[in-house]
């Protein structure tokens, strides 16, 4: 059996499981595995997702939101942020969301349901924070699959530039969305063969760069992805940290394996194992290449700092003059078709997180019909790959579309993890619905997470802070509607 969270056995967390369960709507037992109806509906009538998930379906997600390469384009501006001590970046933000990662395994032990945070925050601290956590995590994983279709949409016009950036960026959306459509199995093998391709350039892009540093030598000093490269004077923890709130938003998306909660077989468990796991993997994945190609990269971080336009070229720049222009296409074109299911990936958890809050009734119940063959809430995802592809399509159209995109898909997330990590101690400390709390796990460990959201939150551009904002008060504004139209009746 499954140990509790504060790595106990027994009654209390299996009551803790029921009573989030509760409070969250759920209708039955946390984690119970009952199997939904011919029609996608316990017996009870509330509406349930279809249990067909393993342990690697989960990984494949999380991986495939992420990319296994995400650092590509952030590189050349971690670099120069850090003054040159990138790969020590990445190594401190792994940590850092380690905190968040922490309180998603917390949490989905004992609220193992669909829309993750927003059933998270629901049980942990009452309604209303609820809504406003699934409100703003809304934000995020409607935007971030836009963004990830109009990367994929540039990429693949640079590559047949006879067809516009626009029709790629919609075809993308179209064939993804076709293939969330069809179920959920069938989207994760389809990913899982994605993956595969992502991480065999991945893995050809180490071994040549091993091959050309053992050949001819490293451009910068060995130490110098962790230490600096000296170029801007002696090592700097304020640059390092500098970087680190940039670099943390390589990480969004691990967290929409918690989205899943519903459709995984094995109990919550195996749903908190794969949110660690994954970031472990990716945070391994992102220090061995951004340290390699640190070593290549003949460009110093003075030099990316002075001239801001080589920064978005900087990773493609070293692997051209160090390995060749065959690597860089390669990892273009994985780049390209990783994007467009990372973007999968992304909305297939939008569409859970739209189901479950339509399923209590927060958004239009229509939200909440899980078809009966597929097993998946196709009109929720089906309004998920709506907005997607008119953000996407919006802003492969414009020339500053891509900043306009990525400047407010971060608030949302961040803002969520501010209440994902006071639902832990809402649950654990406060209400202590699992016996008593162990306070580092429980207090400490949520409270830094916290304080981490918030620095991020603080260090984004001024841009995301008013459209974040905006998007909070919209949704006061509909949550003090709901609450009056609940006193009138």
């Amino acid at each position: 059996m499954a140990g509790s969270p504060d790595g106990t056995e027994g009654t209390a967390g299996t009551t803790g499981a029921t009573e989030a369960a509760d409070a969250a709507g759920a209708g039955g037992p946390a984690g119970s595995g009952e199997a939904a109806g011919p029609r996608g509906r316990r017996p009870g009538g509330r509406p349930q997702l279809r249990r067909s998930l393993g342990f690697r379906d989960l990984v494949v997600y999380g991986l495939l939101f992420i990319a296994p390469m995400a650092p590509v384009g952030v590189f050349g501006t971690l670099d120069a942020k850090s003054h040159g001590a990138v790969a020590l970046v990445y190594v401190v933000a792994t940590v850092a969301m380690a905190f968040t990662a922490f309180s998603y395994a917390q949490m989905v032990r004992v609220v193992p349901q669909a829309g993750s945070v927003f059933a998270y925050a629901r049980a942990g601290l009452g309604e209303g924070p609820g809504f406003v956590a699934g409100w703003m995590a809304m934000l995020d994983y409607l935007l971030i699959p836009a963004v990830a279709y109009l990367f994929s949409g540039i990429a693949l016009n640079a590559l047949i530039p006879s067809v516009s950036q626009w029709v790629w960026t919609a075809l993308a959306v179209l064939v993804t969305t076709a293939l969330n459509m069809t179920g959920v199995r069938a989207a994760a093998r389809v990913g899982f063969a994605v993956l595969a391709l992502e991480i065999a350039v991945l893995l050809v892009f180490v071994v040549a760069a091993l091959v050309v540093l053992l050949r001819d030598g490293a451009q910068r000093d060995w130490l110098s992805p962790l230490t600096g490269d000296g170029s801007m004077g002696a090592f700097s923890l304020a640059a390092v940290l500098g970087a680190v709130s940039v670099a943390v938003l390589s990480y969004l998306g691990f967290d929409a394996i918690a989205s899943f909660a519903e459709e995984v077989t094995g109990g919550s468990a195996r749903v908190a194992r794969a949110v660690l796991m994954c970031l472990a993997l990716v945070g391994v994945l992102f220090v061995v290449q951004t340290y390699l190609v640190a070593l290549l990269s003949p460009v110093t971080a003075a030099e990316l700092a002075a001239d801001p336009s080589k920064q978005g070229t900087a990773f493609y720049d070293a692997v051209d003059g160090a390995v060749g222009a065959w690597l860089h296409d390669l990892v273009a074109v994985s780049k390209a078709i990783g994007a467009a299911f990372a973007a999968l990936a992304g909305q297939a958890a939008a569409g859970r997180l739209l189901f479950a809050m339509a399923r209590e009734r927060r958004l239009p119940g229509v939200l909440a019909r899980v078809d009966a063959k597929s097993g998946v809430p196709r009109v929720a995802l089906g309004l998920a790959a709506v907005v997607t592809l008119v953000a996407a399509v919006w802003a492969a159209r414009r020339g500053d579309g891509m900043d306009h995109l990525v400047s407010v898909v971060d608030i949302g997330a961040l803002t969520a993890f501010v209440l994902l990590h006071a639902s832990v101690i809402g649950w654990f400390a406060v209400r202590r619905k699992a016996g008593a709390p162990v306070w580092w796990r429980h207090v400490v460990a949520p409270v830094l997470g916290a304080l981490i959201a918030v620095a991020v939150i603080v260090e984004a551009s001024r841009a995301a802070q008013v459209v974040g904002a905006a998007w909070l008060l919209v949704g006061l504004v509909v949550l003090f509607a709901q609450r009056g139209r609940a006193v009138r009746r």
